[in-house]
């Protein structure tokens, strides 16, 4: 399957990931040194990015977005 449209995330504004767990919890990782280690597929999930705001990237794993 070809891709069409791609949107890639910045993380060099990202200080915070919050990951959102099935049924409602949360994890949070802050990115200092781990951006380099991180490479998001949208197939994986749905992301939600406020970095330019708050500098917070939200993940919502396939199944809990």
């Amino acid at each position: 399957m070809k891709k069409f449209f791609s949107n890639p995330v910045d993380l060099s504004k990202v200080n915070t990931l919050i990951y959102h767990l099935p049924d409602g919890p949360t994890f949070a990782v802050e990115m200092d040194g781990f951006d380099g280690f991180i490479d998001f597929d949208m197939d994986l999930g749905d992301i939600c990015d406020t970095s330019d705001i708050d500098g917070v990237l939200h993940f919502f794993p396939r199944g809990n977005a």
